[in-house]
């Protein structure tokens, strides 16, 4: 049984679809930590309902915003819980440095749409979903990836297909793509990888 770690910025709805997953989906891991950059992030509260330890690490306030120190007591954080996996759950921070180099091909994003397409720096949030509604795209979707050192650029995992639909609002594309795509890749590519697979 892996120990997975996962980092959350907001909301958590990709986290409660792990938290859910666990035990049918997601059986060869646990979530053992959850730790987020917002002290507000309702993730949290998500977190210390299903009963899993939760810590706050913000760059600005707690490690001056000093990108190193950030990514040292999230990667600290992390050993100390023993989590062999960390999974990116809507974490809206970019990190490097020691974190990335201890857990190399063991950390995990998901993204809300089919890289190569909408993806790299500055597409998170609804902007992956407005580029897609601009462009004029018929087919977006959800990505699951590994993190390397390159926004968005590690190895897909996992990709999942969602119709763009007439009169889609980007609030309305960002909640399908969740839906029928990110809650339900995510948990599938965190179990893939729990097994060594």
């Amino acid at each position: 049984m892996k120990n997975i770690g996962v980092l959350i910025s907001g909301g958590g709805t990709n986290l409660q679809a792990l938290i859910d997953a666990q035990g049918n989906v997601l059986k060869s891991g646990r979530i053992v930590c959850v730790c987020s950059n917002n002290a507000d992030a309702y993730g949290l509260e998500r977190a210390k309902k299903a009963g899993i330890p939760t810590k706050v690490i913000r760059k600005k306030a707690d490690c001056g915003g000093d990108g190193d120190e950030f990514s040292r007591r999230i990667c600290e954080y992390m050993k100390e819980m023993q989590v062999d996996i960390i999974v990116l759950a809507g974490f809206m921070a970019i990190f490097g440095g020691e974190l990335l180099k201890e857990y190399a091909d063991r950390i995990i994003n998901i993204h809300p749409s089919l890289i190569p397409s909408f993806c790299g720096e500055g597409m998170y949030g609804l902007h992956p979903h407005e580029a897609a509604l601009k462009y004029g795209v018929k087919v977006t979707g959800a990505t699951v990836h590994l993190v390397n050192d390159v926004v968005d650029g590690g190895k897909i995992l996992m990709q999942k297909a969602v119709y763009i639909e007439d009169g889609d609002t980007p609030e309305i594309l960002q909640k399908r793509v969740m839906e029928q795509a990110e809650w339900k890749i995510l948990p599938q590519a965190v179990e893939m990888i729990c097994k060594g697979e």
